[in-house]
């Protein structure tokens, strides 16, 4: 078991997350967790797996988290479980991304459906890891 597995999820601190953050991406950051929110709203929500908001259900492997979001600068962004954003490279070739995040320029319209299927896909491959605890 992975350290971080161990890690205790404490509720909340999202909203002091996003008030820290410059004001043209707080209305940004508020849609992704919306979107989270609209596909698993009984999620715990925390801060304090990385220091960002992410999200949680218990029962799973790396303390069933399974989506995050962020800000850096000049993009907020969305972190998934790998492989989700390989699964989905083609519908993703316009944003910049890594092996678990996906960032949309702060100053564009957020894709949110999109945003909703990758949540989705992240959920499903936590609930599919055979890992699971």
């Amino acid at each position: 078991m992975d350290k971080n597995d161990r890690k205790p999820l404490v509720p909340g601190g999202v909203d002091e997350y996003i008030a820290l953050c410059p004001e043209e991406a707080k209305n940004k950051l508020e849609q992704i967790r919306t979107a989270i929110r609209d596909v698993a709203p009984d999620a715990i929500e925390t801060v304090s797996y990385f220091q960002i908001p992410g999200y949680s259900y218990s029962g799973y492997d790396y303390n069933g988290m399974f989506a995050w979001f962020s800000f850096k600068q000049p993009c907020v962004r969305l972190h998934v479980r790998p492989p989700v954003i390989h699964d989905h490279a083609k519908e993703l070739a316009q944003y910049p991304t890594t092996a678990s995040i996906i960032s949309f320029p702060v100053d564009e319209e957020l894709p949110k459906a999109l945003i909703k299927k990758m949540v989705k896909a992240s959920l499903s491959v936590m609930k599919n890891n055979p890992g699971t605890t």
